[in-house]
C-alpha cells in the first residue's frame, strides 16, 4: 500500500541505500508541509525538502522546454541560425547590454555584502565580447540534425544512422553568466534548454532572458519555451528541476559537493547526468624539464582561477634544488600580477625544500569575506592533494616533491579528480609513457588553461567533464552544443518483395 507523504517528524528513520536510515532533524520537520517532496539521496542519505511552490516552478519551466521540443521538429535549422544572431545582436546592443549590467552589478553587490565571491559572477566585457562570439558561431556552425553517420547498403533495401535531437536538456550552474549564453548552444542540434543559475546571479539571468534571449526567440519563430528559466533562488529548485523525468539530460556545473549530489538526484530518477565540478590541474616536471619553459608554463596557468588552473605541481627530487625556486618565483609573480600576493600548500614531509623564512612569513590572501592574513606557506597531508584551491585574487597552489614521474602519476590518479595533467619532459618516450598511465580525458606538455571548448576547438563549451566517477560512454570530456544527440535508423526499402 502507499499513501501521500504529508508530514515529517523529528526523528523519523528513513531508509536508504537499501541497508541504512537517516533521521529526520526537528527543522526539517518542522518546515515540511502536505504537498512538499522529500527527495532522499540513495548514495549519501541526504533528505531533501522541495516545497512546493518551488517544485511548481520548476515543473512548469521544464514543462515549457519539453511542450517547445515537441515543435522544435517543424523549426528550420535556418530559423535556430537567426535566433543565434539575434540573441548575439541583442547582446551587442548597448541599450540592452546597459540594463542587464544594470542586474548584474545588483547582483555582485549583494554577494559582495553577503561574504560570497564574486570572481565569476561579474559580467564584464571580456565576458560580454565572449557570449557574443559564441552566439555567433553558433549561428554560423552547420546544423546536425539529419547528418547521416553511417550507411549500410542491402540488397534491395538500406539503412541510415542519422542524428537526432535529443530532447530537454536542462542546466544548473551557480554564478557565471556566460554559461547562460553557451548552454543555449544545444539548440543548434534542435533540442530546447531549461536553466537553473544560482542565486547569486539570478538578477542577471532574468534580465538576459527578458531583454535578450525571449525576444531572439520569438524574433527567430522558434517555440517561446525552447530556453526556459527556472525563476526562483531556491536551491531545491535544481533538485526538483533534475528529478523531473521528462529531462533527456542534467548537466551540473560548479562546486564539487553540490554538482556531485545533484548528480544522484538525476541518477535515480533515471535521469543521464554530464557533471562538471571539481577541477584543478596538475603539472609534473620530470628531470629532464627545461628550466625556462617550466617556469613560464607555472606563471601562465595561474593568471585566474578556474577549473583548468594549476593546482598541484609536482616536481622530480633530482631537480627540486633548481626548479622549487623557479616555481617560487613564477607563484610570486602570478600573484603580482592580480595585486594580492600568493599562498603555497606544501606536501608533508617535504618542507626542507623551500627557502628560508617561507614557512614563517605571511601574506594577505584575498578571500571571498575579503582580506585575510595568513600563513604564506602550510603544510598539507598527501591524502588532501586532491582538494581544489577557490581563490579569488591570491594564487593558491599546492607542491609535492616526488621520486618519480611514475609516482607523481600514481598520486594522480589516486588523489585528484582525474581532470587535466600536464608533463614537463624533454623526453618524447616520458610523453608517451606519461599519456598512457596518466587517468585524466585532458593531457598537455605545456600550460594548463588550454583545457577551454572555446580556446582549444572553437566551439561554445557546456562543460568540460572530469573521470572523478569513471569515463565518459562515447564523448569527449568537453560537452559542446553540437554533441548533445541521439541516433535514430532509418529504413528505404527499394524492393517491394523484400521478406526475411
Amino acid at each position: 500500500m502507499t499513501a501521500a507523504l504529508t508530514q515529517l517528524n523529528a526523528g523519523m528513520l528513513i531508509p536508504f541505500g537499501g541497508d541504512r536510515v537517516a533521521t529526520v532533524p526537528a527543522a526539517l520537520a518542522a518546515a515540511f508541509r502536505a504537498g512538499d517532496r522529500l527527495v532522499v539521496v540513495q548514495e549519501s542519505g541526504a533528505l531533501l525538502h522541495i516545497p512546493a511552490a518551488v517544485q511548481a516552478i520548476a515543473q512548469g519551466a521544464v514543462g515549457r522546454a519539453h511542450d517547445a521540443f515537441g515543435k522544435m521538429g517543424q523549426v528550420s535549422d535556418d530559423a535556430i541560425s537567426a535566433f543565434f544572431g539575434a540573441f548575439a545582436d541583442k547582446l551587442a546592443s548597448d541599450i540592452i547590454w546597459s540594463a542587464i549590467a544594470a542586474a548584474n552589478d545588483a547582483d555582485v553587490a549583494k554577494a559582495a555584502a553577503a561574504g560570497r565571491s564574486t570572481t565569476r559572477l561579474t559580467a564584464d566585457a571580456k565576458m560580454r565580447a565572449g557570449m557574443i562570439e559564441g552566439l555567433r558561431g553558433w549561428a554560423a556552425a552547420p546544423a546536425g540534425r539529419g547528418k547521416v553517420l553511417e550507411r549500410v547498403e542491402h540488397r534491395g533495401w538500406t539503412v541510415e544512422q542519422v542524428a537526432a535531437p535529443l530532447g530537454v536538456v536542462a542546466f544548473v550552474f551557480e554564478g557565471r553568466p556566460n554559461v547562460f549564453a553557451d548552454a543555449t548552444g544545444v539548440l543548434r542540434s534542435g533540442n530546447t534548454v531549461v536553466f537553473r543559475i544560482g542565486s547569486d546571479a539570478l538578477g542577471t539571468a532574468q534580465a538576459i532572458m527578458r531583454h535578450a534571449l525571449e525576444p531572439a526567440l520569438a524574433a527567430a519563430g522558434l517555440p517561446a519555451g525552447a530556453a526556459s528559466l527556472v525563476d526562483s533562488p531556491e536551491r531545491s529548485a535544481g533538485w526538483a528541476m533534475f528529478s523531473d523525468r521528462r529531462l533527456a539530460l542534467a548537466v551540473a556545473r560548479g562546486s564539487g559537493a553540490a554538482v556531485a549530489q545533484l548528480g544522484a538526484v538525476a541518477r535515480q530518477a533515471g535521469v543521464p547526468v554530464s557533471l562538471h565540478g571539481t577541477g584543478g590541474a596538475w603539472l609534473v616536471a620530470d628531470k629532464t624539464a627545461d628550466a625556462d619553459r617550466f617556469a613560464a608554463v607555472v606563471e601562465a596557468s595561474l593568471d585566474r582561477k578556474v577549473c583548468n588552473t594549476l593546482n598541484v605541481c609536482c616536481i622530480v627530487r633530482e631537480r627540486a634544488d633548481e626548479l622549487v625556486p623557479l616555481f617560487l618565483q613564477a607563484l610570486e609573480r602570478a600573484g603580482q600580477a592580480r595585486g594580492h600576493g600568493c599562498k603555497l600548500h606544501i606536501a608533508a614531509g617535504d618542507e626542507a625544500v623551500l627557502p628560508k623564512g617561507w614557512l614563517d612569513a605571511t601574506a594577505t590572501v584575498r578571500r571571498a569575506e575579503g582580506d585575510v592574513v595568513e600563513a604564506r606557506a602550510e603544510t598539507l597531508a598527501v591524502a588532501d592533494l586532491g582538494r581544489e584551491w577557490e581563490w579569488e585574487e591570491t594564487p593558491e597552489v599546492s607542491l609535492k616533491i616526488v621520486d618519480s614521474v611514475e609516482q607523481a602519476v600514481a598520486l594522480f590518479n589516486q588523489y585528484s579528480p582525474q581532470f587535466d595533467a600536464s608533463l614537463i619532459s624533454k623526453d618524447p618516450a616520458a610523453h608517451q609513457a606519461f599519456y598512457d598511465t596518466v587517468n585524466a580525458p585532458f593531457v598537455g606538455d605545456g600550460f594548463t588553461r588550454w583545457v577551454d571548448g572555446q580556446y582549444a576547438l572553437d566551439r561554445p563549451e557546456l562543460g568540460l567533464s572530469n573521470w572523478e566517477h569513471g569515463r565518459l560512454f562515447a564523448r569527449s570530456g568537453i560537452l559542446s552544443g553540437d554533441g548533445v544527440y541521439t541516433v535514430r535508423s532509418r529504413a528505404r526499402q527499394t524492393d517491394p518483395k523484400l521478406r526475411r
